[in-house]
């Protein structure tokens, strides 16, 4: 009799092993090899194999629970979206549970990204449809609760690259850009910006400037030095950038007409820094707006080549914008000459 039950006990343990081997290895379901799941925020991990369950991605679903604890995955599972593609089993399936690998977006914000560039690419991966952030980026309760004393989002959202997840609640993704700026603007910054008498968002929006104007990090600090040294003399600070914010994409021509344009962010126009930043800024110029160069200048001008020409009179500058001027011109007139050997070569071969 015992060795009957010892027979019958080892029979059942070795099935059960059999069973579990063969549902661990075996492919699952051939319908789910590509399939996105959701495991909700303080989902158990009960609940997740209900889950799995209920979209029939595992066969058993008191194994999958089992199996879980001897993987010690049990209690700590990463709510999110789960991608499964591909020939995987259950012991893939545990794997890309333990080590959550959810699905997530890289979403690059670059210095001088505006709120309009950033909305394009938030929009673009299904994160925050362009007008939902719009209404979020000037939402001025939300504004208040992140103390931002602006307009708008604008330069708040500091330049990195952000592993998003899919489905994350888009004022979190915000929140996490706002964070960043802060955690960029150190206790050791923003005690230079009491000690020349600048509020954070005075010195991103000379900071937004900078990283509009400057092409090299050795002028960061020699731009700034110009707008310090208008702001000081009360001299409108002229920046091309403001003229057309709002209005024009950056690299667009700047006219004449947009340098007369009333805004009040045209710091043609308008004395002193506009309302509020007009792009995110980097950390190199954020620095720059609180250490300005020791020089004199007052003006700068492009050389045409990302560099610029800077000046302490407006005789100096008068001269530097005509050479501007000449050099444009020759430019244009060299290349306007290739261009028509290139045709009279190709007329003359046909």
């Amino acid at each position: 009799m015992k060795k009957r039950f010892a027979f019958v006990f080892t029979a059942l343990v070795l099935a059960g092993i059999l069973y579990g081997v063969v549902h661990i290895f075996m492919p699952l379901p051939s319908e789910h090899q590509s399939v996105e799941i959701e495991i909700p925020k303080g989902a158990t991990y009960r609940q997740v194999a209900e889950i799995l369950s209920q979209n029939r991605i595992i066969r058993d679903k008191n194994l999958f629970l089992l199996l879980g604890r001897l993987y010690g995955i049990d209690r700590k599972i990463r709510a999110g979206y789960y991608s499964l593609s591909g020939p995987s089993n259950l012991l893939d399936l545990l794997e890309l549970l333990r080590k959550g690998r959810i699905v997530e977006y890289d979403i690059t914000v670059i210095e001088g990204d505006s709120l309009q560039e950033i909305a394009a690419k938030l929009s673009e991966k299904g994160i925050l449809p362009e007008r939902d952030f719009w209404q979020l980026a000037t939402d001025k309760a939300f504004l208040v609760a992140h103390s931002i004393d602006a307009p708008s989002l604008e330069g708040f959202l500091f330049p990195d690259t952000y592993r998003i997840p899919k489905g994350a609640d888009p004022k979190e993704v915000v929140e996490m850009m706002i964070h960043n700026l802060r955690d960029q603007f150190t206790e050791k910054l923003r005690a230079r910006a009491a000690e020349i008498g600048m509020t954070e968002r005075e010195v991103l929006t000379l900071a937004s400037i900078i990283e509009k104007e400057a092409a090299t990090d050795e002028e960061r600090p020699l731009i700034s030095a110009v707008y310090h040294n208008r702001l000081r003399k009360r001299i409108p600070l002229q920046a091309d950038p403001t003229a057309i914010y709002g209005i024009k994409n950056w690299g667009e021509k700047i006219t004449a007409d947009d340098l007369r344009r009333k805004s009040p962010y045209n710091t043609y126009i308008v004395n002193g820094l506009p309302p509020g930043p007009i792009a995110s800024s980097g950390l190199k110029s954020i620095v720059a707006a609180l250490y300005p160069a020791d020089v004199p200048y007052m003006y700068f001008v492009s050389n045409n080549d990302g560099t610029h020409r800077f000046s302490v009179t407006a005789e100096e500058h008068a001269a530097a914008v005509r050479a501007y001027r000449e050099k444009k011109q020759a430019e244009n007139d060299r290349k306007k000459s290739e261009e028509n050997q290139r045709l009279r070569e190709l007329h003359g071969s046909t």
